[in-house]
């Protein structure tokens, strides 16, 4: 049995999630190749890079839109057992684009590899407006915990005071499990978490109550 050392009030988790259909693509790969020397593997590389590049600028994607390390040079070896062969030296170069047209997402994906992308690292739809849909989920996990709490005052047959603490929880942590185990019904951010085709922006909170008197 629970037992509250210090009673203080009402508190209550509420949590809220936001949903917007994504207008952007993040897509990360790699240009990879290992040749005997440095000089041809810089060389079959660049080659790479430059075919590259010209598939970026053919579907309209910005210079501003992407991001790519510098050359990178490593030997690489197999082992089998105890033995040890030399491969040759791989070069590679680490590519981050962002794009707004989803619709050739696919077609895109397909020029960069026959242009020499041979490592996708992976393909990401985002939201360009994401702060503005965090701080909107934030202010509806906090109507959410006030419903909540103002029902238990019901319940009690109290009043619900002045806000007196504010928490901003993640909703996946284990202190929010902690507060969902206490009448957390799973409604609150639920259901649309897997919506498809769909970037989910999730928030959650304990807001604490003063009970009123008089």
């Amino acid at each position: 049995m629970q037992m509250i050392e210090h009673p203080w009030g009402v508190a209550a988790y509420g949590a809220a999630s936001v949903k917007a259909v994504p207008d952007l693509v993040r897509i990360r790969f790699k240009v990879i190749r290992l040749e005997k020397t440095p000089a041809e593997s810089f060389a079959r590389a660049s080659e790479s890079v430059h075919a590259v590049r010209e598939v970026l600028r053919g579907h309209s994607v910005p210079d501003s839109g992407v991001e790519r390390s510098m050359l990178g040079l490593r030997s690489t070896w197999s082992s089998a057992g105890n033995r040890r062969e030399f491969l040759g030296y791989q070069c590679t170069a680490s590519f981050a684009v962002q794009s707004t047209d989803l619709d050739g997402v696919q077609q895109l994906l397909v020029n960069l590899v026959d242009a020499g992308a041979n490592e996708i690292d992976g393909v990401d739809f985002d939201v360009a407006a994401k702060p503005g849909m965090r701080a909107e989920a934030r202010k509806k996990a906090v109507g959410a915990a006030r419903d909540k709490a103002a029902l238990y005052a019901e319940a009690a047959g109290v009043r619900l005071g002045p806000v007196v603490h504010v928490d901003d929880v993640d909703p996946e942590n284990s202190r929010a499990e902690l507060y969902r185990g206490h009448g957390y019904s799973g409604g609150d951010a639920a259901g649309e978490d897997l919506a498809p085709g769909h970037v989910v922006v999730s928030a959650a909170v304990i807001v604490g109550f003063s009970i009123a008197h008089g």
